[in-house]
């Protein structure tokens, strides 16, 4: 198995106000150190954007503690007439090197398809960001025994098209949608065959070596109670963290625990 980064990332979505922001992004900042083997990475609302890489100290993307910035949307087109979007340069400039793309309540609440995500994601790509693709079944899918139907038609939807290079240079998300945000958590058995298959089906659209490198994290409602035990499955390589991102200390805990299994 390839030498995999261990990647943890916080996802603010809709929450805080700057202060709030300012603050958090300062108490995560200071206790980056303690969470050896991992990146952490901060996406919190756009509007905010600049007040955390200010707060992070970021200069052409680099910070002194080593935390990095995320988006948590971006539109496809470089510029143009697209009122309230955000063109992936803008990201770059305000100092992101990651973007969050399809979401699930991106999917469910906004509509995103699989080919939107392909063309946010490609995009991301070309701004050299990069993408952190969320796929993940609903309650409904796994209880139809549709987990592994759903969860591969999403990566084949959401990565056609990308080239091994492409593939190198994105992030998946595996986010059960049962998950998120109810306080309910795939088992570590549970969590790991889903990474384990998304590794499996990364290897037919490239090969077995690109697949291997390619970071998974986990999202759905990872605390510092199960982050270690997930932390130890063998394709899971990080989180992508909710609830969980808004505490300092229970986002830093999480990184701690993936870091010590990398």
């Amino acid at each position: 198995m390839a030498a995999r980064r261990r990647i943890v990332a916080g996802n603010w979505k809709m929450n805080l106000d700057h202060a709030a922001a300012v603050a958090l992004t300062k108490d995560v900042a200071a206790g980056a150190a303690s969470c050896t083997g991992v990146d952490l990475v901060l996406c919190p609302p756009a509007i905010y954007l600049e007040a955390v890489a200010s707060a992070l100290q970021l200069a052409d993307g680099s910070s002194p503690s080593g935390v990095t910035l995320g988006g948590q949307n971006l539109h496809d087109q470089p510029k143009g007439a697209f009122t309230g979007e955000i063109a992936p340069a803008m990201l770059v400039d305000v100092g992101c090197r990651w973007c969050i793309v399809g979401h699930s309540e991106r999917r469910t609440l906004f509509g995103e398809t699989d080919q939107i995500i392909n063309t946010k994601a490609k995009a991301a790509l070309a701004a050299g960001l990069t993408p952190i693709v969320c796929v993940g079944e609903t309650l409904e899918e796994r209880e139809q025994d549709r987990t592994a139907a759903v969860v591969t038609a999403q990566i084949d939807g959401s990565l056609h098209g990308f080239s091994a290079a492409d593939l190198a240079g994105t992030v998946i998300a595996y986010e059960p949608v049962w998950a998120i945000g109810t306080g309910k958590v795939a088992t570590p058995e549970q969590a790991q065959e889903v990474h384990a298959l998304i590794r499996s089906r990364l290897a037919t659209l490239t090969d077995a070596a690109t697949a291997d490198s390619v970071v998974i994290q986990y999202g759905g409602s990872v605390k510092p109670d199960n982050a270690a035990v997930l932390a130890s499955q063998p394709d899971i390589d990080g989180a992508l963290v909710g609830g969980a991102s808004l505490k300092a200390d229970d986002f830093l805990a999480i990184g701690k625990h993936f870091g010590a299994a990398g």
